[in-house]
Parts: structure tokens; sequence; C-alpha cells
């Protein structure tokens, strides 16, 4: 059974109606990266940052997975693959489009975390600075995001999975946020065949043995064909 280890980004959730990163002009959905996506951003104005997020949760509930989730989903329900999907993104989609064997490596919109005690708990539609942790029922809610200056979770998961891997392949990413930006050449050191599906050349798209360029909805559908046959 082959392991084929998939990295996605932002670009799989686009046709979706999720709003990409963008970092050139330093702003995201109308803030500052720093204002809303930065623990010091969170403990200048936590109330801010809450609806910030509470504004992304509800965009994300609203979203359905399109043909690019369900097509992995397909993948790994085939049976004939190990597949293993590290996601940057914070949605469900793909949960939502069927995947089961999912890494969020960024945290999840659908996810609260208590800063004091580190309890986490499923998220409710609106979080607010003053919210309890269930747990030690201090009001130091936050959501169980990973942002910048913070270390994404699972790393040695992901690291050991990419090692292992008969494939690697990264959908829809910038190749421009770290440590994921590097994965195809920790899987080439190791080995692994490496494949690109974004919509243009990213960042490392030299890095990568083969690339398709187009949008999601289209080339990862019909690469999934090619796996099943």
């Amino acid at each position: 059974m082959a392991k084929i280890v998939i990295l996605t980004g932002a670009g799989i959730s686009a046709e979706s109606g999720i709003r990409t990163f963008r970092a050139s002009d330093g702003l995201w959905e109308e803030h500052r990266i720093e204002d809303v996506a930065t623990p010091e951003g969170f403990m200048a104005d936590p109330g801010l940052v809450h609806r910030f997020y509470n504004a992304r949760r509800a965009a994300a509930a609203a979203a359905a997975p399109n043909a690019a989730h369900r097509a992995l989903a397909e993948l790994e329900q085939d049976g004939r693959h190990e597949v293993l999907v590290v996601t940057q993104n914070v949605d469900d989609l793909h949960e939502r489009g069927g995947s089961a064997n999912v890494i969020h490596m960024h945290g999840t919109l659908t996810g609260a975390l208590c800063h004091s005690c580190g309890h986490r708990w499923p998220a409710p539609a609106e979080m607010a600075p003053r919210d309890p942790c269930p747990a030690c029922q201090k009001p130091a809610t936050r959501p169980d995001i990973v942002w910048f200056g913070e270390m994404p979770y699972q790393m040695e998961e992901i690291w050991t999975a990419l090692r292992a891997a008969d494939l690697f392949v990264s959908i829809g990413t910038s190749g421009n946020v770290y440590p994921a930006a590097g994965f195809v050449a920790d899987a080439g050191h190791a080995g692994v065949p490496t494949l690109e599906l974004n919509l243009e050349p990213s960042a490392g798209s030299r890095y990568f043995d083969e690339a398709r360029h187009g949008p999601a909805t289209a080339i990862v559908p019909a690469w999934v064909r090619e796996m099943l046959g």
C-alpha cells in the first residue's frame, strides 16, 4: 500500500469561498497580521482577535467542501493508498469532504484553547475574552489557532510520515510559510518523489519533481483519477 502525504494550503479552500491569506500588503481580511494573528496582538486586544475569528468561524461554517476536498477523500477511501492530509488551513472542509486522516498543523476554528492551563474543547460559534475555561474557570479562552511565532502542531508526526512516504504532494500552498514550505526539501532528502498541484508556481516550485498548475477543483480530481486508474 503506497503511503501518500498531502500538504494543503489556502488554495484548496479558495474555491469554496474561504478567502486566502494575503501577505503582500501586510493585511488579512482588512486587518494587520500583527493585530490578529500573533500572541502579542491577542494580548493587546483580545476582543478584536475574538471578533475576527468569530467571523472566520462563521464563514467557514457556511462554506462547503469542493471537488478537490472530495477527491482527496475518495483517494483515502479507495483503500489502495495510505493517505495523510496535513493542512495549513483552519477550516474543517477536509473532514466535511470525507477525509478522516487529517492533521491541522495550524490548529482549527472549531477548537478553543485555554492559554492559562492548556485545556482544549470544542469552540462555540461566538467566543469572547471573558469566556471561562471549562477546566480551570479562568477567563483565558483563545482560538486554538497557531499564530505567527508559535510552533505548529504535531511536527514530529508530520516529519516521520514525510520520511516514510512513497509520494509527497503539495496542493494550494504559496511555498512562503515555514516550516511547511520546507516539507518538499525534507521529502526530497529522504528520496521521496514530490508533486506540486497549484494554481500557479509556488515559491518552491523548482524543488518539486513534477508540477501541475491550474484551479484545484480541476487538477486535484484529475490527479486522483490517475491514481485510482
